[in-house]
């Protein structure tokens, strides 16, 4: 299994019967396709869509059907579309109740940094701001690290997306949570031991004195 089918898969798991959740763009798209059986949660997509269904089989897309990254997607029966405005005043009113985010380094406290400075040749903060401050629980899905180096961070070296912490981090390494303010590992990745997890994680984590392996 590839590492972000590992972080897709184990993301699902936190979703609970009824959620409404906002997935990024990137990984956090792939939740969709790992919901278990029988879990009925809603999709919103950002740009004016709940009941956003897995990534449409090659040939099936529609045009006017696409995630907040401009991808293709599916709509379930049932599923409504509406405009930005909407869209925002249900994020910024917190009535979304996950949302799934990607991100470029989060550090020792939960806070996340997923956008560059401006005028560069990358992404904007896009709706991420909105999202990490009004969803009710924010799950970041990321790389552990990205060219040898770690995306856990002691402090933030980017631009804050949020004043408010994340509650959990899923990686193809680990799954990490912010109890207290502290990186707490929760979880480790299948084949992947403690000190593999230390040993390229720049921030401290808190270790408990068990620490299981992710079920996926």
């Amino acid at each position: 299994m590839d590492a972000q089918a590992v972080i897709a898969r184990r993301v699902a798991q936190e979703l609970r019967s009824g959620d409404l959740v906002n997935l990024g763009i990137g990984i956090p798209t792939l939740v969709a396709n790992y919901v278990p059986a029988g879990l009925k949660v809603f999709f919103q997509s950002e740009n004016g869509l709940i009941g956003t269904g897995p990534i449409p089989e090659q040939g099936l897309a529609h045009p006017l059907l696409t995630d907040a990254g401009g991808r293709p997607i599916s709509a379930l029966p049932g599923a409504s579309t509406f405009d930005s405005a909407m869209s925002f005043g249900l994020i910024r009113g917190g009535h979304v109740d996950v949302t799934v985010l990607g991100g470029l380094q989060v550090d020792a406290h939960g806070h996340l940094a997923n956008w560059m400075i401006p005028g560069k040749m990358v992404p904007g903060m896009g709706g991420a701001m909105d999202l990490v401050s009004g969803a009710k629980r924010v799950i970041v899905a990321m790389q552990h690290a990205a060219k040898g180096k770690s995306k856990i961070v002691a402090k933030c070296t980017l631009p804050l997306t949020s004043a408010r912490p994340v509650h959990l981090v899923v990686t193809d390494m680990a799954v990490i949570a912010f109890a207290d303010g502290k990186a707490t590992l929760v979880e480790t990745a299948p084949g992947v031991s403690v000190g593999e997890v230390v040993a390229v994680t720049e921030a401290d984590l808190v270790i408990p004195n068990a620490v299981p392996e992710m079920q996926i």
